[in-house]
């Protein structure tokens, strides 16, 4: 039986679809021999894939062409069967007739199986459904199932099976990139989601320090990344501050950032700190990670009421930073405030990872602090990006040079942060690989 490319006119538009077509008279052209090894991608021509039961029919496939001119070629299968052999990666559409049965199919199954069948087998190739001359209404269903278009078998001519090949396979490509926006738009959601966990509000109600902190996730991974902070001023007035980090990136490692944030709010408000509050959460990092080699390093800091002295816990993560000033004093006259001093708190008590050592301890030092100051946390992507071309890495030496250049210059609070980050970011060549966060408390007079 003879197989038709449509002449079109128009007619209502069905549901799902292009509005179909009723042809004109076929014209039957011979044969197109099959052809193997067509290339795929945007450059190469297009290959259509005809399905066709009736193995003695001489089938009117003309010599077809895509808007390029390029010709289209063209493989024909009897069956389902060698159709699954033909369909491969270079196929871009395929022309099924509907009167093809489905393999194993009942006398009184769905007269639409066989095109479930092929949707089902080739789920990101585009598909033009044949069907009777005049069966308008098989054909709407057809596109309702999830065909592109439909033609009728017995008017068909070269010129309009080609527009329709190449409509059907422009259409399933947008369909295709729509579909992958949606989930785009929908992942973007769920990470916005997600990064409102890792970036909390701080509640420092009634405290006098000042709270500034920036998270940058890193260039491969969009919104996620594995850096978590929070702050906390409990009923007694001490300022509860933190700041993590899972090794690792992605959803998973994120996830389970927000999970210790907030097992470390909870925990605080409940009254632990040092050694039991880290012990607490080692626990709740062995249940939930997705693997025992995962671990998280933190810090912790509790500031006193009077803002003057801090207990500071490590768990193998990189000591605070403390800046304050300087004053110098000629005989006889009042201080004169100099260049804010920046180093390191001491950090000889640095305990293991979390989820290291089963029944590690992480010691609480007491540090002074003084009248002025301010405390700057931070994760290892901050002082791990490269120094120009070379190995070289930025460091907490680095690290500290650029903080004194920056109070040099007057940067405080935000301004400084953000002259930090960026500055590491330019050393590094680029945006740095793994993710920044960085927390800054402040007390001043």
């Amino acid at each position: 039986m003879p197989v038709p490319v449509p002449r079109q006119r128009a007619i209502p538009a069905v549901e799902g679809g292009q509005a179909p077509t009723v042809p004109t008279p076929p014209v039957m052209l011979p044969r197109q021999p099959t052809a193997s090894g067509a290339q795929s991608g945007g450059g190469g021509p297009l290959t259509l894939l005809v399905i066709e039961d009736d193995p003695t029919a001489s089938l009117g496939v003309p010599e077809l062409t895509d808007s390029a001119g390029k010709p289209i070629r063209v493989r024909t299968a009897r069956n389902l069967t060698e159709a699954e052999r033909l369909l491969t990666d270079d196929v871009h559409c395929i022309l099924l007739d509907l009167a093809l049965p489905a393999p194993g199919a009942a006398a009184d199954a769905d007269e639409l199986e066989t095109l479930r069948h092929v949707l089902r087998l080739a789920p990101r190739h585009a598909v033009l459904a044949l069907t009777a001359s005049g069966d308008a209404e098989r054909g709407a269903e057809a596109v309702r199932v999830g065909a592109q278009d439909y033609l009728f078998r017995d008017e068909l001519d070269g010129r309009l099976l080609g527009r329709a090949v190449r409509y059907a396979v422009e259409r399933r490509r947008a369909d295709v990139a729509q579909r992958k926006l949606a989930e785009s738009r929908l992942r973007a959601q769920e990470n916005a989601r997600l990064e409102r966990g890792l970036l909390p509000t701080p509640l420092l109600d009634g405290s006098p320090l000042r709270f500034a902190a920036r998270y940058r996730p890193g260039r491969s991974r969009a919104l996620l990344g594995g850096d978590f902070y929070d702050a906390v001023r409990t009923p007694d007035g001490t300022v509860h501050a933190m700041i993590g980090d899972v090794c690792g990136h992605g959803p998973d490692e994120a996830a389970l950032g927000v999970e210790l944030r907030i097992a470390w709010r909870a925990l605080t408000f409940a009254g632990l700190c040092g050694d039991e509050l880290l012990s607490t959460l080692q626990q709740v990092l062995e249940h939930e990670r997705a693997d025992d080699e995962i671990f998280a390093t933190l810090c912790t800091v509790d500031i006193s009421p009077d803002g003057r002295r801090a207990g500071l816990c490590l768990a193998g993560h990189p000591s605070p930073l403390i800046s304050r000033p300087t004053y110098t004093r000629a005989p006889g006259s009042p201080r004169v405030p100099g260049t804010p001093t920046a180093e390191l708190l001491p950090y000889e008590d640095n305990g293991p990872a979390l989820g290291l050592l089963p029944r590690a301890r992480w010691p609480r030092r007491q540090v002074e602090l003084g009248p002025v100051w301010s405390l700057m946390l931070y994760t290892d992507g901050l002082i791990e990006g490269r120094v120009g071309d070379g190995k070289q890495r930025l460091g907490q030496d680095g690290m500290v040079d650029m903080v004194r250049r920056g109070l040099a210059e007057g940067l405080r609070g935000e301004e400084l942060i953000d002259a930090t980050v960026n500055e590491a970011r330019d050393l590094n060549g680029g945006d740095l690989t793994d993710d920044v966060a960085v927390v800054l408390l402040d007390r001043g007079n």
